[in-house]
């Protein structure tokens, strides 16, 4: 790769925030931008679980910040902005990562468990990305919004239907913010992960029932958090300048896989 398209994927000075950073694909998320060169504020509800990650993001020499932040209450979103721009300032690239799941049969799901999923995965993916956007167009800058959805606002799979329902809506989401924000020089997209092996998935992963998953899927394999690095940085950089409103599924061709 030529230096100079090399370095279309830099990041370097800009202002990066990722929520749900506390483990697994935010704090891997967190990590890419980075090394890539961003200063990094990573936010979570739990805001002691992020200190070792602002280290080992120090460690690389980048500029790092722990937030406290529950995106499902406005309150506590704008209290988060408010303290990375008395800070550093506004955030010119939103990872939008927070997300949870209740697995059970669809008769069996509650109100409860709908309004936990809903209201962290779209309403509280919602709620960040206004937030930034606002802030944005206030100070008169352009930036990247990535919202992380899922190959299953696709697809179905059975026994996480509110799941599947709100990164269905995060994805319309997606495309509804990138038409109003264009004009604004903010672009807006949708990363879609397939299986990809964390430490909270690796033992079901590695069973029987996980073999028979991984079976199904094209390419015979699950994927790794090192996958999604590049198609982050193509999001997030000016490599993407012209990339928005649009939906990129990191799978290994399981949206494709035959009926």
């Amino acid at each position: 790769m030529s230096g100079a398209i090399e370095g279309m994927f830099r990041l370097d000075g800009r202002l990066a925030l990722v929520t749900g950073a506390s483990s697994g694909l935010g704090r891997h998320f967190a990590l890419t931008l980075a090394r890539a060169g961003a200063r990094v504020a990573v936010a979570a509800r739990r805001v002691e679980a992020l200190q070792a990650l602002v280290d080992e993001i120090r460690a690389l020499g980048r500029d790092a910040w722990a937030l406290p932040l529950d995106v499902a209450d406005a309150a506590s979103v704008r209290g988060c902005f408010d303290a990375l721009a008395a800070q550093a300032g506004v955030p010119e690239i939103l990872v939008n990562n927070a997300g949870t799941t209740v697995t059970k049969p669809l008769l069996h799901q509650t109100e409860a468990d709908w309004d936990l999923v809903v209201d962290t995965n779209l309403k509280g993916a919602w709620l960040v990305a206004t937030e930034a956007a606002r802030r944005l167009v206030d100070a008169g800058r352009g930036g990247s919004l990535v919202n992380i959805a899922s190959i299953l606002a696709e697809r179905q799979a059975g026994g996480v239907a509110p799941y599947a329902i709100s990164k269905a809506g995060l994805v319309q989401a997606t495309k509804s913010m990138a038409l109003e924000l264009a004009r604004h020089g903010i672009r807006v997209n949708a990363l879609l992960p397939g299986y990809v092996v964390t430490d909270l998935n690796r033992e079901f992963l590695q069973s029987d029932a996980g073999n028979k998953l991984r079976s199904r899927i094209p390419s015979r394999r699950f994927g790794e958090m090192e996958d999604l690095d590049g198609p982050l940085l193509l999001l997030a950089s000016d490599a993407g300048r012209a990339i928005s409103g649009a939906t990129l599924a990191v799978d290994g061709a399981h949206l494709v896989s035959s009926l």
